[in-house]
């Protein structure tokens, strides 16, 4: 099974990968912030996460990787 990982101090909240999410399992966060002050992206239903990676591949600042 695969597993989404978010490297919360890289993102600037710009929701690109809540975008580009066809099982809409991403969301940017209202409340958390990194050490920068931009809200994070963070995951609402990992269980639902197909592993397709388009979140990764949308992520501009290789945020979120996909291990196996």
């Amino acid at each position: 099974m695969s597993e989404l990982i978010l490297k919360k101090e890289l993102c600037k909240g710009c929701g690109l990968c809540v975008q580009a999410c066809p099982k809409k399992i991403l969301t940017v966060s209202d409340t958390e912030t990194n050490a920068k002050g931009y809200y994070t992206v963070e995951i609402t239903r990992a269980e639902d996460c197909i592993a397709c990676a388009f979140c990764a591949t949308m992520c501009p600042d290789c945020v979120i990787t996909l291990e196996e």
